[in-house]
């Protein structure tokens, strides 16, 4: 046991009558607060601060009195780390005796699986290890394998170039240890995984992705019929990316039990040292229709709102689950990682936690797939290594943060979370949908990316945020709108711009800018064409979808006449890049 702290979590307090009445001598009100009732999963000194006020000198009275009481809350009993056999199986078992199936007609960026058939006595998920070096010429990639149940052994592979790759296993079993084998890689049509490009990112074979995403955090975890309509949904739009999370999620407007969770279940009990195969086998489906959509899978490793125990499983369930999901799912091409959403709400998790699972992904992706990890109000410190890019929540000056932030790591900025277009009574998911477009214009203009989420409530507490089902909001046929300007941009890409007190400049500098005015009504605006340039002008109606083009060529100084109406811009393409 330990005494409480800042990190405490507030419903455990709450929930201790000693340290309640500590915080009812102190600060009554506390009490009186919905963040404080009792069901929440909040740090305690964080919330304090949203209740009362950060600069409340009651707040350390608080704190120093509760650090002098013990924290008797029933913590739940964590699994133990457990290492491979090397004697799993008997010296009298051939090496390398098992059989093997490689597959043939294997294409560039496309997953090949490697079968072997092997033991299945005492438990294979933990008793086996094994893994396989694949080799052509001076190029080297260590792929791990897992256990899928039955005698099958997988070792997936996204191939990056064509060619013969041999391949040689190691195995604590020794029927799995030493089998060699060549795997026959022809060319193909793939672009492959993402990766980050610089400030951006871009397709395996160089190919610019502009994220532009939308949210279904649950939606794997609803019944096959809503799944299904999640898809077609999916389909009408141009979202190229996903948030959704592996661990089903108990949250307002989510509180449905799924039919089947990563680890098998007996009643109440999970037993964390096995995976449910036939989960993942119907998790892979959805993965597979979501890249035939050309949707990239943004896979939350780990999120606070849980019923069900996974936010504190310890370190060595967390380790071996998150070996295995990344070892079962890095060939998927299209699969990011996020190690959280709102990792600060992860309360039995700190920052060395953090840095240890990220470099567990890393070591068991050899593939780069982007890999991030996402806040509730601490933002974190994007230079760690692991991290290929920012992945933020933040609703506020969001094109100035996302200046700041390329700045401050050098690494393309995503906000996952900029705030939902909808109707529920919650402030984060009550935007317009003017509201949610112009966020995204707005992180645009500053180099970034946004994700959106629509959380319009329908009966049976249906929201795609959460379950999925249909999109009935007005911003995503405004964020594809941005994506095709994004598009026609010579690089494909946005770069801020020097900008004026009152407008934001983005683009290709000399190439093709744009001057986004946001909620401003101006009805004209003097511009300037750069010296020696002639350009195309066009005025953009970033709500109505609409791109008018003053007549003829333009240089020098001129007035641009404007609709005196919000998220309106201008856009000057030289002409030397423009389509005449």
């Amino acid at each position: 046991m330990s005494n409480f702290h800042e990190r405490s979590n507030i419903a455990d307090v709450i929930a201790q009558a000693d340290a309640r009445e500590v915080i009812r001598g102190i600060a009554p009100e506390v009490l009186d607060s919905s963040l404080a009732d009792g069901s929440t999963s909040f740090p305690l000194a964080r919330i304090l601060g949203v209740i009362l006020d950060d600069a409340d000198p009651r707040i350390a009275q608080i704190l120093a009195a509760l650090g002098n009481i013990e924290d008797h809350t029933p913590r739940p009993v964590v699994g133990e780390r457990i290492t491979p056999q090397p004697d799993y199986e008997g010296d009298d078992v051939e090496r390398g005796s098992a059989p093997v199936t490689v597959p043939a007609g294997v294409e560039v960026n496309r997953m090949a699986e490697i079968v072997i058939s092997g033991p299945s006595h005492g438990n294979p998920f933990t008793d086996v290890d094994v893994t396989a070096v694949f080799t052509l010429g001076e190029r080297e990639l260590r792929v791990g394998g897992f256990y899928d149940g039955g005698d099958r052994y997988v070792i997936r592979f996204l191939p990056p170039v064509p060619g013969s790759w041999r391949f040689q296993t190691s195995s604590t079993a020794r029927s799995l240890d030493a089998i060699t084998g060549i795997l026959d890689v022809s060319g193909g049509e793939e672009r492959g995984a993402v990766h980050a490009d610089g400030m951006h990112f871009a397709y395996a074979d160089g190919t610019p992705f502009v994220p532009m995403g939308t949210t279904s955090y649950a939606w794997t975890h609803q019944e096959q019929e809503r799944q299904e309509q999640t898809l077609a949904a999916l389909s009408k739009t141009s979202f190229n990316k996903l948030r959704m999370g592996l661990f089903p999620k108990h949250f307002i407007y989510n509180e449905n039990e799924p039919d089947d969770f990563v680890f098998p279940r007996a009643g109440e009990e999970f037993d964390t040292t096995r995976f449910d195969v036939e989960f993942f086998r119907r998790f892979e489906r959805r993965l597979e229709q979501l890249d035939e959509l050309g949707i990239q899978a943004d896979l939350i490793l780990f999120h606070p709102y849980d019923r069900w125990g996974f936010a504190h499983l310890g370190r060595a369930v967390d380790d071996r689950y998150v070996s295995y999901v990344v070892r079962r799912l890095a060939a998927f091409p299209n699969v990011w990682w996020s190690l959280a959403n709102e990792y600060d709400l992860l309360l039995t998790k700190d920052v060395g936690d953090w840095d240890r699972i990220g470099a567990l992904v890393r070591e068991n992706d050899p593939f780069g797939h982007p890999l991030s990890i996402h806040n509730w109000v601490d933002i974190w410190d994007y230079s760690s290594p692991w991290a290929t890019h920012a992945s933020i929540q933040h609703g506020e000056m969001l094109g100035a943060k996302v200046r700041e932030w390329r700045r401050t790591w050098n690494k393309p900025v995503v906000v996952d979370e900029c705030g939902y277009e909808g109707d529920i009574d919650q402030g984060w998911g009550f935007l317009s949908a003017q509201d949610e477009m112009h966020r995204f214009w707005s992180v645009a203009m500053g180099g970034g990316y946004a994700t959106h989420g629509e959380t319009y409530w329908a009966e049976g507490d249906v929201i795609f945020w959460a379950k999925g089902g249909q999109l009935r909001g007005g911003s995503p046929d405004r964020i594809a709108f941005l994506q095709s300007v994004i598009a026609e941009s010579p690089t494909g890409r946005l770069e801020p711009l020097p900008s004026d007190f009152d407008a934001v400049h983005a683009g290709v500098a000399g190439e093709y800018v744009l001057i986004y005015f946001g909620g401003g009504q101006p009805a004209f605006r003097s511009i300037s064409i750069p010296s020696g340039v002639r350009a195309h002008v066009d005025v953009i109606d970033a709500w109505s979808m609409t791109i008018d083009r003053l007549p003829g060529l333009h240089e020098g100084d001129i007035r641009v006449d404007l609709p005196a109406r919000p998220y309106t811009a201008i856009r000057i393409t030289a002409a030397s890049t423009a389509t005449d």
